[in-house]
């Protein structure tokens, strides 16, 4: 029995597994885990561990199968894209016993997407619908190849900006110490002139989360600030911050 389903359990608990071998080598730097850390940490959950693992399937189905026993929630990154070592939708599959096989409304979500981009949906890419019988989508706002939920596994992409869309979509929906508020603001500027003011402003709030997402949609690229806080008043006063903070670069 998992702690998901122990309602006398006063302490909710997290686990991360991130997985590639890029980021074993070095080749990429993780920074899912950080912020996976701190949205846990202003709603009240503990994480607990956070386990690297390679692109191998036992390897990702033992972390997987320990860390879901021990924890209310596990959240995994990495694994999930049109690859031949993109495995972690068959491994997760496999740790519950599962078949792994195309989701119907993955399928029409992913090739709607290409065809509005005029862009091929390979064989490859349709690999990004496969998920375990009977999986719960966690939407993707960005690239729209969705996430999913398997009991209390959450998998998700390990590109940071899907990662933390995904995460803001999940959030919600997990049992926590305190209520996480958010809002945002959508900006038409990109996150290379956004990026360094930004930080200023989160330095400034530090009750706060911050992200920035880069969006692509009907042709348009446009850039949506989300900030979250357990606190109404931090969460208003970043946010007008924020709005200065464009207001100023769109009038410069």
């Amino acid at each position: 029995m998992t702690k998901e389903n122990d309602e006398n359990f006063d302490v909710v608990s997290a686990a991360m597994v991130v997985i590639g071998d890029e980021i074993l080598s070095g080749r990429t730097r993780d920074t899912n885990a950080g912020h996976l850390a701190s949205i846990m940490t202003a709603i009240g959950i503990d994480l607990k561990e956070v386990r690297f693992v390679s692109d191998d399937q036992d390897a990702i189905i033992e972390a997987v199968n320990q860390l879901r026993e021990r924890n209310t929630y596990v959240f995994t990154s990495g694994g999930i894209g049109p690859t031949h070592d993109d495995i972690t939708a068959d491994a997760i599959a496999a740790a519950f016993g599962l078949p792994c096989d195309y989701d119907d409304q993955a399928l029409k979500i992913l090739a709607e997407h290409y065809k509005n981009r005029g862009i091929e949906f390979t064989q490859s890419r349709k690999r990004m619908a496969r998920m375990p019988e009977g999986a719960h989508h966690i939407d993707n706002p960005i690239s729209k190849a969705p996430g999913f939920v398997v009991g209390n596994v959450h998998v998700m992409a390990g590109v940071p900006s899907i990662f933390q869309a995904m995460l803001d979509h999940v959030v919600h929906s997990l049992r926590t110490g305190r209520k996480l508020l958010s809002k945002s603001v959508l900006s038409d500027l990109g996150e290379g002139t956004i990026g360094a003011p930004l930080g200023e402003v989160q330095k400034n709030h530090p009750d706060t989360v911050i992200g920035s997402y880069p969006r692509y949609e009907d042709g348009n690229f446009s850039t949506e600030l989300v900030v979250r806080s357990a606190n109404e008043a931090s969460l208003d006063s970043a946010l007008e911050d924020i709005k200065i903070m464009l207001s100023k670069l769109q009038n410069a």
